[in-house]
């Protein structure tokens, strides 16, 4: 018979100040759990017991006009394909407006070659190009406002209906999203709705693993704070309401110069008495990073945002979602921090085992917990999401194993990006885009390939939320 953990010698034999961030680190993992727990289970009764119906009168696509807004910098190898599927998209009223940010490639040429009445591009040049994404943003947030709206055929419609949404170049966006998305716009106070993010060459391990944490992110978190109205913004797949977009706008625009500019926006959102929304009966797919270099890069950006989103956490206070939601939404600004603690604790086991030669039997303890909570809860919850049965759930039970090594993998950067927060680093490089293949398939055929290994979403079955 086992017997029964004595909490307080716990860490007994282990250095006063080892044991310290060992009880931080388990409250931590406790909490994490919590959040998962709750997240899991709040985004199951949002996809099964609390499907909001389709009400008669609720508007439809056809009640907004949908200006896809494609930020584009040097990005010859996708924008012709991400364009030609907004083009496509099913949306009676339609704008695709790319903004060049002094592309030095084909970028230019490529659009200029593409004759749709429907496509706008603003081109910036020098010296206000290549000022970051925010700043791209900004400008065609100020196209729209100043000039598009103003046009005869748009001058009527007001800001309320009028949907931004946010396509990165390499997006792929299915064609029936901005059906999928309207209804979310028939509450008046949604700021925003973001779709499930795809990852559409996930043939490699490292690409793979990203496709199952973006499904984590929809499927679990983000269904799990839709519940709640506290669904944040993710960058490509967002649609915001452009009279929200107006409320939170400061000099040059709504968007702030922030390394994470969509994860900063959906929280500002949300602090500004918005309710954000998620579709899982929409995606967008877009390239995973298929380098262990360049995904570190493209991550320490990520997390550094995330050290800089820190000071967002006093607003948490003015949610209108109720405590639960304000609790979660510290949690989420504060995940910088839980992982960079987890990693110290990590670290901090090796050296009382190997250096020190301490017994740390307890300290493994808490490392196999946040290994559980943080890398198996999520992921799991996700691949079981993902598949059909027992046998997509016994699927799902060997796929975990190798997932939770990624997310471990890819913690160390949150101590870069520290680093990087703390000296005041704030350049970054782009992420090289790789060579894609077929760009679209046969409109008349509902269940052709896209080129992306994938099969056409009109063959798929699409619940909705």
């Amino acid at each position: 018979m086992l017997e029964p953990i004595v909490w307080s010698e716990l860490f007994a034999g282990v250095p006063v100040a080892f044991q310290v961030l060992f009880w931080i680190a388990l409250t931590l993992t406790v909490i994490s759990f919590v959040s998962i727990a709750s997240l899991a289970v709040a985004g199951f009764r949002y996809r099964r017991g609390r499907r909001r119906p389709i009400l008669e009168g609720a508007p439809g696509e056809d009640d907004f006009l949908w200006v896809f807004v494609v930020p584009a910098l040097d990005e010859e190898v996708t924008i012709a394909d991400s364009v030609a599927r907004l083009l496509d998209a099913e949306a009676h009223r339609a704008v695709v407006l790319v903004v060049d940010d002094g592309s030095t490639d084909r970028t230019g040429e490529i659009l200029r070659g593409i004759d749709d009445p429907r496509l706008r591009v603003l081109t910036r040049t020098a010296p206000n190009a290549r000022r970051g994404k925010a700043a791209a943003l900004n400008e065609a947030y100020r196209h729209i406002r100043d000039e598009l709206l103003t046009e005869p055929g748009f001058s009527g419609i007001a800001d309320d209906r009028v949907i931004v949404g946010i396509i990165d170049a390499d997006g792929r966006l299915e064609r029936h999203a901005p059906a999928r998305v309207a209804w979310h716009f028939a509450d008046p106070r949604t700021a925003g709705v973001q779709v499930l993010v795809r990852i559409y060459n996930a043939n490699r391990f490292l690409t793979w693993a990203q496709d199952v944490e973006f499904s984590s992110f929809g499927l679990v978190y983000q269904a799990g704070r839709a519940s709640w109205g506290t669904a944040n913004m993710g960058g490509n797949g967002q649609f915001n309401r452009l009279s929200a977009l107006t409320s939170i706008a400061v000099d040059d625009g709504p968007w702030r110069d922030r390394l994470t500019e969509d994860q900063d926006l959906g929280v500002r959102l949300l602090q500004a008495g918005w309710r954000g929304g998620q579709e899982n009966g929409a995606a967008i797919d877009q390239q995973g990073v298929p380098a262990i270099r360049r995904l570190y890069r493209q991550r320490v950006r990520w997390a550094q945002g995330g050290w800089q989103a820190l000071g967002l956490i006093g607003g948490s206070a003015r949610l209108e979602q109720g405590p639960i939601a304000r609790i979660d939404a510290v949690h989420y600004l504060l995940t910088p921090v839980l992982i960079s603690i987890a990693g110290l604790d990590f670290f901090a086991t090796i050296v009382l085992a190997v250096v020190l030669q301490v017994p740390v039997v307890p300290a493994s303890l808490t490392i196999f917990l946040l290994f559980l909570t943080l890398g198996f809860g999520p992921g799991f919850i996700t691949l079981s999401l993902r598949g059909r049965g027992i046998r997509g759930l016994l699927l799902a039970l060997v796929e975990t194993v190798p997932y939770a090594v990624y997310t471990w993998i890819v913690f160390p950067v949150f101590l870069t990006a520290l680093a990087r927060h703390w000296t005041g680093r704030t350049n970054w490089a782009k992420t090289a885009r790789e060579a894609i293949g077929p760009r679209l398939p046969d409109p008349a055929d509902p269940l052709a390939s896209d080129g992306s290994g994938r099969t056409n979403v009109e063959g798929q079955a699409q619940p909705r939320p």
